[in-house]
């Protein structure tokens, strides 16, 4: 006879052989009593076994790999709430902290001790707040000067990350948009100056592009903005968007000018859960001094018995990332993120030339500033080939790739991309892994005697960007 209580899950159960397990998992209502914590971890665990391994995720902009030391510590910090300083004042120093060595990666002129920053769930909280407060300052300058403040906009590359269109939507600001074409791969820095206006509060620079990989040339652009500052008197400003670039600049080209050594570059934000090297979701933004902050951005209520101040859009959130960042800058110091950010790039390079010899396909840019590399099909094998990059990504899917397809931004909406992210934990050998199941999925594509159904798509001028499958951003 069986005993009832194994069935229904107790100590000794096998979790496969409880009841629980003959019966679909929770999607309307709350299960009506407790089950063993055996039996739930194999369910919910379940419910994600068939999904694309983390590692093997190349479409992710984020860290899929800490090593275990890294984990430990965020894992025994799982459970405290940053904002909660008064109960946990070290980790709102260790936090200050980390904004001070971000700042001083990036050149910051303060001289204060603490750095003007903030910590923010991910790059997209660090750009609202970039964005915001140049709005802020803008406002006030407009008041100051008796003059209307309420068209305000801001100038972008149409390669920006979708947070700048919530950014857009959501403070009522209008996003003027610089197209990319063949000719101009990046921010094309004379037509963003014709878009400017004694209304625009910034030009956002981008360095890691995500659809591209690609850097916008913030030392031209902040060369463009001194001559035209002084020749209408208005004080432009520069907020670099440097979620990817922001850790890759500093340590494999720091000669390169694109941060607080730029006159009218006032604000910088990255994202610390992608090349910071930390698992999501964090994100930082420095600005270039405490006045360009502005104060009312800073709000102070009584919590828990004590004053806390703070900037975000959020309130609550973990601490455990924190740990993880100020971790990571101990355990790898300067030289142990530059050879890690090394190896990637070499990585990516390496992969964009061997990309380069097959005949199928065209790099979509000669240089490979970031460890992102971005490529598309030769026009004349796309004009006759009976298959398309979306049937590439679904091939590799099937070998647990996730190696995405997508279409480009607008005036170039036509032309459709692969991208990989060479991140830590993507290693010389994965990569020639990936390079000869490409070579192989395409063998098998162009063996094929019919067109797919994507290409029959394409023909008909169907849109299949993204394919409702994948966000270019990476998120």
């Amino acid at each position: 006879m069986i005993d009832p209580n194994y069935r229904q899950g107790d100590a000794k159960s096998d979790a496969f052989a409880t009841n629980a397990m003959l019966n679909p998992a929770p999607e309307q209502t709350i299960p009506d009593g407790p089950t063993i914590p055996t039996v739930a971890y194999q369910m919910v665990k379940d419910e994600t076994f068939a999904q694309t391994q983390p590692r093997l995720n190349l479409g992710t902009f984020v860290t899929t790999y800490m090593d275990e030391y890294a984990t430990k510590l965020m894992n025994e910090a799982i459970n405290v709430n940053y904002i909660d300083e008064t109960e946990y004042p070290r980790v709102a120093v260790m936090c200050q902290k980390c904004i001070n060595i971000v700042a001083n990666l990036w050149n910051t002129p303060e001289k204060n001790r603490w750095k003007a920053g903030a910590l923010a769930i991910g790059s997209s909280e660090a750009c609202m707040l970039g964005g915001i407060a140049a709005w802020k300052r803008w406002i006030e300058r407009r008041k100051k000067a008796g003059k209307p403040y309420d068209k305000p906009n801001f100038v972008i590359s149409a390669g920006y990350q979708v947070v700048w269109e919530k950014f857009a939507t959501l403070w009522n600001i209008e996003m003027r948009q610089v197209p990319l074409s063949t000719e101009h791969v990046t921010l094309d820095i004379d037509e963003a100056i014709k878009m400017c206006d004694e209304n625009t509060i910034c030009v956002v620079a981008i360095q890691g592009v995500t659809w591209t990989g690609l850097n916008d040339d913030v030392e031209a652009l902040d060369a463009a903005l001194e001559k035209y500052n002084a020749a209408t008197g208005n004080e432009l400003c520069i907020h670099v968007d440097a979620a990817t670039g922001g850790y890759i600049l500093p340590f494999l080209f720091p000669e390169k000018k694109w941060d607080f050594r730029l006159k009218w570059v006032l604000s910088i934000s990255t994202s610390g859960h992608k090349f910071g090297l930390v698992y999501p979701g964090l994100g930082w933004v420095v600005w270039k001094d405490k006045q360009y902050l502005p104060g009312d951005m800073s709000f102070t209520v009584d919590y828990l018995g004590a004053e806390v101040t703070q900037v975000g859009l959020n309130y609550s959130r973990p601490a455990a990332q924190i740990l993880g960042q100020y971790y990571q800058f101990i355990r790898l110091g300067f030289e142990g993120y530059k050879q890690v950010q090394y190896n990637s790039l070499t990585i990516a390079k390496y992969l964009h030339d061997q990309l380069a010899l097959m005949p199928e396909f065209v790099n979509y840019s000669d240089e490979v500033p970031n460890p992102i590399v971005v490529w598309r099909m030769k026009p004349e094998v796309q004009s006759t080939a009976k298959w398309t990059l979306y049937d590439l990504q679904d091939k590799l899917q099937m070998k647990g790739w996730m190696v995405p397809a997508y279409a480009m931004p607008v005036n170039i909406e036509n032309m459709v991309v692969m991208r990989v992210l060479c991140k830590q934990g993507f290693s010389r050998d994965m990569c020639d892994q990936l390079i000869n199941d490409i070579k192989s999925a395409v063998e098998e594509l162009n063996a094929l005697e019919y067109p797919t159904t994507t290409r029959i798509a394409m023909e008909k001028n169907i849109p299949l960007k993204n394919k409702g499958r994948f966000n270019h951003t990476g998120k």
